[in-house]
């Protein structure tokens, strides 16, 4: 078995490094181009890439993490943005593997691509000296010295003191304009709230209760399809679905390993307090009833987003980002978003009088990875000059808008809108592959465009927004006076300057005794948490996960944190 392993290490390896062949441009002639030092950043808009002035096109390759969808080689706002740029990336996406297992077989390989996002394996990397230090760079390039504050360039040293990535999600440029609540909730669809008079639900027993009520009365769809009440996403790193509920129930953020107390700054582990002990309890009277979907911890994250996209699941809890642009996009296609299908975010706590805190105001800087290069690039500078080119408000505007009178259009205030046909088109699988490129995993922006008119996205474009819903969701907003995902939920203020803790628990190893309990916690949820939901006697295997639980040594992880969190308050002091 030994042998095996090995071999099919090495045999990873070698066809990861075949990927990555000619990092850099390595096969396209870029002789003429000659050497982009990067000093000429004036970020107007007009790219300063030398390759993009002479007509050539220099191609870079990047890895990213995460599960993801590769776009047509000929798609059309990519060669747009080649043609502006200078550049064209070939980007790559995890499958068949965890995060940690890919980087493995690529250091094993010793050959990188040009950009890549470990993810969960970005320490994996650093250790390994895989990465590109970036201090000695970011000041050449003043978009990309602008995308953060130096409180945050500082926030993402290392312990050797340098950067290596650059977080690029949750930045606000300009006024913020939250419309989609991006992050987790329990989701309902709102054919359940029509049905039961768009009722007011504050509590986990009256989620469910409405859910069996309106499953009781509605069991199958239109078309005799059975319902499937609610269900859960485990597969992999994404049982956090599962797992990170008790936490929101008593009213936190998400700090997503553990619970801050903001009077006593001292960190709790929500895996073991009383609102723990209730939501698992009632997830297992919910599956002992039939409601929760047996499938739940064998499904794979293509069969729970297939699931969904189905239009028969009534409610789930999971992160917007999770599954709405692929579930969304395939419910509006099929028509069954006009028949109440799509979800809606409810402010759900354990009890009565709980302020939630679903929603915070403000972005979310996760330190534990980004967007890095590697050592195996060629032309480093270059590689940033198109970081720096993609901020650019024409570029940005291009990446998520699209093409003018194309994609959207814009009224004599200069708003961007968009008809109908741009819409359904913009949620089409073949359209978007061969038409549309956003570089998802590159540096952007949320909030307000340069032009103090337009947001940065079209989901963040209040009018936009609201004309793009379909009327089942606008009915339902109107019964909440609702006008947005967020004000379904309302909005707190952000979190302290300790927050997300998950971004330093993301990147833990087991080198220390917290990191090692970490790793052991993580393990025995995943064994653990199904069985306790689909126990016969909820007690007695509550009583038999907590043992086992407290025998790893959650205190050493708890300990971790804590020195942590002090730390990141002391740092944070400075700037105050």
């Amino acid at each position: 078995m030994k042998t095996k392993k090995v071999l099919s290490v090495l045999l990873a390896a070698a066809m990861m490094s075949a990927m990555f062949t000619g990092c850099g441009g390595g096969e396209t002639d870029t002789t003429s181009t000659g050497t982009n030092t990067g000093t000429d950043t004036s970020g107007s808009g007009e790219s300063s890439n030398n390759a993009a002035n002479s007509g050539e096109i220099k191609e870079f390759t990047a890895f990213f993490a995460v599960p993801g969808t590769e776009i047509n080689d000929d798609n059309e706002i990519q060669q747009m943005i080649a043609e502006k740029t200078g550049v064209k990336v070939k980007e790559t996406w995890l499958t068949g593997q965890t995060a940690q297992e890919a980087v493995g077989t690529l250091i094993a390989g010793g050959e990188y691509p040009d950009f890549i996002d470990g993810g969960d394996g970005a320490a994996q990397l650093y250790d390994a000296g895989a990465l590109v230090a970036l201090d000695d760079y970011i000041d050449k390039y003043p978009n990309i010295k602008e995308f953060l504050t130096e409180e945050e360039w500082d926030r993402l040293r290392q312990d050797d003191g340098h950067i290596y990535w650059i977080q690029q999600f949750g930045n606000i440029y300009g006024e913020e304009k939250a419309t989609t609540h991006n992050d987790e909730a329990f989701w309902i669809q709102t054919r359940v709230l029509e049905w039961a008079g768009y009722p007011e639900v504050h509590t986990m027993d009256q989620y469910f209760d409405l859910i069996e009520s309106y499953n009781e009365a509605n069991p199958t769809m239109e078309d005799g399809t059975a319902n499937i009440p609610y269900t859960i996403l485990c597969d992999d790193w994404r049982y956090f679905c599962l797992e990170n509920a008790p936490q929101f129930l008593d009213g936190y953020p998400n700090d997503g390993s553990c619970i801050v107390d903001p009077n006593t700054l001292t960190i709790i582990d929500y895996n073991t307090t009383p609102t723990a002990k209730k939501y698992f309890q009632k997830l297992n009277e919910e599956f002992q009833k039939g409601i929760v979907d047996p499938e739940s911890f064998t499904q794979t994250y293509d069969e729970y987003i297939s699931k969904l996209s189905t239009g028969r699941v009534l409610g789930m809890i999971d992160q917007w980002w999770d599954f709405a642009y692929t579930a969304n996009d395939a419910l509006k296609q099929q028509g069954l978003d006009l028949k109440g299908c799509n979800y809606v975010p409810l402010p759900i706590t354990i009890e009565e009088g709980i302020k939630n805190q679903w929603h915070n105001s403000g972005g979310t800087l996760n330190v534990s990875s980004g967007l890095a290069i590697t050592t195996s690039c060629k032309d480093v500078e270059g590689a940033l000059q198109f970081v720096n080119d993609l901020l650019d408000q024409d570029m940005h505007d291009l990446r998520f808008w699209g093409v003018k009178d194309v994609d959207y259009s814009v009224n004599e205030d200069g708003e961007f809108y968009r008809t109908e046909d741009m819409r359904m088109k913009a949620s089409d699988t073949a359209y978007k592959a061969s038409h549309t490129c956003i570089y998802s995993y590159f540096l952007q922006y949320a909030g307000t465009s340069r032009d103090g008119i337009n947001a940065m996205k079209p989901e963040n474009q209040p009018k936009e927004f609201y004309d793009a819903l379909s009327e089942n969701i606008q009915k339902c907003f109107d019964a909440y006076g609702a006008e947005t995902y967020v004000d379904m939920l309302g909005t707190s203020e952000a979190p302290g300057a300790w927050y997300p803790m998950y971004s330093y628990s993301n990147n833990m190893t087991t080198a220390t005794e917290g990191g090692m309990a970490w790793t052991k916690m993580g393990e025995i949820k995943h064994e653990y948490l199904p069985k306790v939901v689909m126990a016969s006697n909820f007690e007695s295997a509550w009583e038999e996960y907590m043992e086992v639980y407290n025998g790893c040594n959650p205190q050493a992880f708890i300990d971790e944190m804590q020195a942590e969190l002090d730390r990141r308050m002391e740092e944070a002091a400075k700037y105050n």
